[in-house]
């Protein structure tokens, strides 16, 4: 069986492309957004078996389809809400839970295998895509997949306080006081993150809402940000983006 797995999460790729190897299952190629998608699929023999992530970096999955014409079956890995997960019902498509439990995966590949799924991609992407844009929520990132050390850490999106940069890298901080280094930037993280929630105050920081605890006047007409269990260092809210933000509070 040839298998490609979509995954713009890195360390949930590599997870998955484990826990396929262990069943004896090799993995073709990981790709990682809608672009590396369409590139590889237009020059490339279409597997068998595509494991698909919905949100990737660059859009929704679905716009490989609308570029080329994929001739595989599909389970999609989601972290979406119940809601979305009745539009894959509605389409007869297979779907996984993210964080994936292997006795889920079994059963998945089991049906794959079972089913002799023809391969020809049926779904109407139109379809999809209005079904998901009815839960505005569900196109945005839920929870995040952290590697730390030989152990992934899932962290909700409603614990995170901020992301930010420092020395090159990108940080998530939960409420804990805790940061961990992700495999992203922040031009990546704006798009996943819901902007009613989430807004770029800076170059380096994005904050969540709901972790602001003050709001305080700074030198040229800036703001500075008291974050809960932030002291990194100090939230500035840089004097071009103050407007912004203001209305982003309102």
């Amino acid at each position: 069986m040839r298998i490609v797995i979509i995954e713009d999460e890195k360390p949930a790729a590599r997870r998955l492309n484990r826990l396929l190897n262990k069943k004896g299952l090799e993995v073709e190629i990981m790709l990682h957004s809608v672009a590396e998608g369409i590139a590889w699929f237009s020059k490339n023999e279409h597997p068998d078996l595509i494991f698909l992530d919905i949100q990737l970096s660059d859009g929704l999955s679905f716009e490989i389809f609308e570029t080329v014409k994929v001739k595989s079956a599909i389970i999609f890995t989601t972290a979406y809400d119940e809601y979305a997960l009745k539009a894959f019902k509605l389409n007869s498509v297979d779907y996984l839970l993210k964080p994936i439990d292997d006795e889920e995966l079994d059963d998945a590949i089991e049906k794959f295998e079972e089913t002799h799924q023809s391969k020809s991609v049926k779904l109407n992407v139109d379809d999809f895509r209005n079904l998901l844009q009815l839960s505005p929520s569900s196109t945005y990132k839920s929870r995040f997949t952290i590697q730390v050390g030989q152990h992934l850490k899932i962290i909700e999106v409603d614990d995170s306080v901020c992301f930010y940069s420092e020395n090159k890298a990108t940080y998530i901080q939960n409420n804990e006081g805790r940061g961990y280094l992700m495999d992203t930037s922040l031009e990546q993280l704006e798009k996943e993150l819901d902007p009613n929630q989430f807004f770029r105050i800076n170059r380096k920081c994005i904050v969540h809402l709901k972790a602001i605890k003050d709001i305080i006047s700074y030198t040229n007409s800036r703001l500075e940000l008291k974050l809960t269990n932030f002291n990194e260092f100090q939230i500035i809210v840089s004097r071009e983006r103050v407007k912004d933000f203001k209305n982003w509070i309102s």
